[in-house]
């Protein structure tokens, strides 16, 4: 045994620990901020309109954009997709916003939901098929990530991480 590396690694991983609270001390959500490699704040803007269009607030009060789907598409789109994807996302999100120009004469985030839909149903019937596979990759992963929401599976779903209930002590009849 080499006692001396032991000791060294064992002194180490005890002040990190003992230094990191202090390095992280009062840290918001707002502190730690979203940084997309490949989308610029429109595009944000872009998807967060998209997945309210498809996921609207519903009857009991959870939509998309309260739920945080449109942050969890910018991340998995930014962390988890190659980068012909990724452009494919950026060419159709100005496709559709100069669709929206050229038909509505407002760019996509300020039509209203009718005008939306059109836009979006158009897109799912197209003939076009980076404009096609854009839309069902854009709706499968909103879904998606509505679904496996917290807010989601707690209230609709009841789900509970640890289920059943310890009772301890119990006389056996």
């Amino acid at each position: 045994m080499d006692r001396r590396s032991i000791l060294k690694k064992l002194l180490i991983s005890t002040s990190t620990l003992v230094s990191l609270p202090a390095w992280s001390h009062n840290w918001t959500r707002e502190d730690v901020i979203l940084s997309s490699s490949f989308l610029t704040e429109e595009h944000e803007l872009f998807i967060s309109s998209l997945v309210d269009t498809i996921l609207p607030v519903g009857v009991k009060g959870i939509g998309g954009v309260k739920v945080g789907v449109d942050k969890f598409l910018i991340k998995l789109f930014d962390r988890c997709y190659e980068t012909e994807v990724q452009e494919n996302i950026i060419v159709q999100i100005n496709h559709l916003d100069s669709k929206a120009m050229t038909k509505f004469g407002n760019p996509f985030t300020d039509c209203d939901q009718q005008q939306k839909m059109d836009l979006l149903n158009s897109c799912a019937t197209s003939e076009n098929e980076s404009e096609k596979s854009f839309f069902e990759l854009i709706k499968s992963e909103s879904i998606k990530g509505f679904t496996t929401s917290r807010e989601v599976m707690v209230r609709h779903y009841k789900y509970r991480v640890a289920p059943g209930h310890y009772s301890g002590c119990v006389d056996v009849e």
